[in-house]
């Protein structure tokens, strides 16, 4: 394919279509995090990386400063409000350190004199936001399953919350445990405040019951290094402003995430992404699409008499990251299982180190005949070792 020279006043658009003569070498990839970017997106960087737009520059080599990478920056954030319907009294920025800063900016930021933060404890991702918040923040789990190994979600009747909290911590998806939310606790008054890096724009969401939403966009949005938060504005104005200017929110909104250097080609490729989630019917297509591959997945398990079992209640099981275990957790079979698959280009399904077994990432870029791959060499997995 010839690299096309965009000048100043095209536009291409990316679409299910843009393609690559190299698209034919290339893996399944089911790793957790960074995950599998829409093939379309990296055709479209490999066209504009030496030269975006006419500019004579990267992307990479932009002023943030400039009119050039505004208007990516503004890009980015109005695909954002579009596909999330985000109300005009939330704030979009984008950070940097990741969704493991915001265990620490959000209650630096929002926590009310003597009033504590709730935690519902769900996994490994809100047990570093509690280990953050043991540092002297007041706070009350109000909800764990760690006595279930994380294997199901709280139920409504198990979680106590704080009669004055501050606001409310939860993870929307568990990427290592393998759960999700398919229903958003109830908070009344008290903001909820959501790590949503492992399911964001895989669903519609109701924004507005949200305080605040926080993403790491490794898996759903593009690549690490910029993470998305989404905030009501009055809520960062809680804020002492005595905190470094640095880690106030207030100070991302003011500058329209422009006060230091931001992670300019990450930011662009989050806008990229938003683009192929236009062409591809939007959020709504993109949850039909990733409902259709975690059901092949999942029957694909039940089908197996065992072989392949799933440790999670069935109404708390992610689509977005399924784990399992093969042939009844034998560790030398399970080792197997991600060498050969990976041999025959089935990347990334080993669980994670700290729990085992087998994890296979469902991300929106991870295509329905990946699965469809995935499963037909598990059923000659089991038919060859089983």
């Amino acid at each position: 394919m010839r690299l096309r020279i965009f000048k100043r006043e095209e536009t291409s658009t990316v679409s299910t279509t843009t393609g690559t003569e190299r698209a034919a070498k290339r893996v399944h990839n089911f790793n957790a995090g960074p995950g599998a970017l829409p093939l379309p997106v990296l055709a479209r960087i490999k066209e504009e990386l030496l030269d975006w737009r006419g500019s004579g520059m990267s992307v990479m080599e932009m002023s943030h400063r400039s009119p050039e990478f505004e208007s990516i920056n503004a890009a980015a954030e109005a695909g954002l409000r579009k596909h999330l319907a985000i109300p005009e009294d939330y704030a979009v920025i984008f950070v940097q350190g990741g969704g493991s800063m915001q265990f620490t900016m959000a209650p630096m930021n929002l926590c009310l004199p003597g009033k504590p933060v709730d935690l519902i404890h769900t996994g490994t991702w809100t047990a570093k936001a509690l280990g953050e918040l043991k540092k002297g923040i007041l706070h009350n789990v109000a909800a764990s399953t760690e006595a279930d190994k994380f294997a199901r979600l709280p139920r409504k009747d198990e979680i106590k919350y704080s009669a004055d909290a501050s606001y409310v911590h939860m993870c929307t998806n568990n990427t290592i445990e393998g759960t999700q939310w398919n229903e958003i606790p109830e908070t009344g008054n008290v903001p909820l405040v959501a790590d949503m890096s492992s399911d964001i724009a895989s669903r519609p969401i109701d924004v507005k019951k949200f305080g605040m939403i926080f993403a790491g966009a490794q898996k759903n949005l593009g690549p690490s290094g910029v993470t998305v938060v989404i905030i009501r504005k009055e809520l960062a104005e809680r804020a002492d402003k005595n905190l470094p200017t640095i880690l106030q929110y207030r100070t991302f909104i003011k500058e329209k995430s422009l006060y230091n250097t931001p992670p300019t080609f990450a930011i662009y490729i989050v806008g990229l992404v938003m683009e192929w989630i236009d062409s591809v019917g939007g959020i709504a297509a993109m949850e039909k699409l990733n409902n259709a591959k975690a059901k092949l997945l999942y029957d694909t398990m039940e089908a197996s008499g065992g072989f392949y079992q799933c440790p999670v209640e069935n109404a708390s099981r992610s689509k977005m990251n399924v784990v399992f275990r093969v042939a009844g957790g034998k560790e030398d079979i399970e080792k197997q299982f991600g060498v050969v698959a990976a041999e025959a280009g089935l990347v990334g399904t080993p669980g994670h180190r700290s729990v085992g077994g087998m994890r296979v990432s469902l991300y929106n870029a991870v295509t329905i005949g990946a699965v469809e791959a995935l499963t037909c060499f598990m059923h000659e997995f089991q038919r060859t070792r089983g």
